[in-house]
């Protein structure tokens, strides 16, 4: 049963993979090649390749990654660089696969090219980065300044990425390098949201003197669940209750009506959760550990384990 589970697990992680590089490749081949506009990583620098000598592009980031993947192997373990090779050879074989796509080309306008491509990558790269894959390229050379110098992985790639541009520049001359920039924060900035997730909650920290009527008031007038964090005034030296409860945006002003109803002169705190897993939101993705828990849910603790194998030797 557990093996079953994190086979499927697994099964689905690769899929969720395989569909974030066939969003990112469509969109390269789409928006950004037949706009004469670039991409980051060693992708970026395959299509700088492919624009002065036509050779197939992901052939080419196949090729670039062999040496970084060796590296790799050797610094940061087999299990890292196994994902990173699986997902480096989904997206190079995707490429090339829908190179046909550069014919289509829907948009005229440079702009748009740039703001769509940057768009749809950036919800590629986020499906691959939240399954915890990797294309290669940059993230692996990032991960290895990390490992071994302690720099930002974000400061690396991005850097890598402006000598990217600067020879983009020199080649191709200014205008296309600018629109590329664009697309590269449109990237960043959808890759962050669909990392971080889309359905946003806020988590709401209320300090009152009422804190056990404000629970009561969210529980039956909004129907979330309620935690009290144990709290003391520094001043006052006097111990009280703190509500903790996440909602939805929809719920925040009924949250906050209820509040003030009760308490005028409570002290409430506002704060954007990413990304809430649990009874009543979002489900966590199924990891050997949820397994372990489910079987356990069932009566087969690590108690309950114990003694069904003691009962079978005997």
């Amino acid at each position: 049963m557990i093996l079953l589970g994190m086979m499927k697990h697994r099964l689905l992680r690769y899929a969720g993979i395989a569909a974030g590089c066939a969003i990112a490749s469509c969109s390269i081949n789409t928006f950004l090649v037949p706009a004469h506009l670039l991409t980051g990583g060693a992708t970026g620098i395959a299509i700088i390749v492919y624009y002065l000598t036509g050779l197939p592009i992901g052939l080419q980031t196949f090729l670039y990654n062999v040496p970084l993947l060796i590296a790799s192997w050797k610094l940061m373990g087999r299990a890292y660089t196994v994902d990173v090779i699986i997902g480096t050879a989904i997206f190079s074989g995707m490429l090339d696969f829908m190179r046909p796509l550069n014919a289509v080309h829907p948009i005229s306008d440079v702009m748009l090219s740039a703001i769509f491509g940057g768009v749809f990558n950036g919800l590629g790269y986020g499906l691959v980065f939240r399954m915890n894959g990797s294309t290669g390229g940059f993230d692996i050379l990032g991960a290895i300044m990390k490992k071994y110098y302690s720099l930002n992985m974000g400061g690396v790639i991005f850097g890598f990425n402006c000598v990217i541009m600067a020879i983009a520049a020199f080649l191709f001359g200014l205008a296309p390098a600018l629109f590329t920039l664009i697309c590269f924060f449109m990237n960043a900035s959808v890759t962050d949201k669909v990392i971080a997730g889309f359905r946003r909650r806020k988590a709401v920290l209320i300090v009152s003197s009422h804190a056990r009527a404000i629970a009561d008031g969210i529980m039956t007038g909004i129907g979330r669940g309620v935690t009290f964090l144990h709290g003391q005034g520094a001043f006052t030296r006097k111990e009280r209750d703190i509500v903790m409860v996440v909602v939805n945006l929809t719920q925040l002003a009924r949250l906050k009506l209820i509040v003030n109803i009760i308490d005028k002169e409570a002290f409430m705190i506002v704060i954007s959760a990413n990304e809430v897993a649990g009874h009543g939101f979002s489900l966590p993705g199924l990891t050997a550990e949820d397994i372990l828990k489910q079987e356990w849910s069932h009566g087969k603790g690590p108690a309950q384990v114990k003694k069904e194998k003691q009962e079978g030797s005997d």
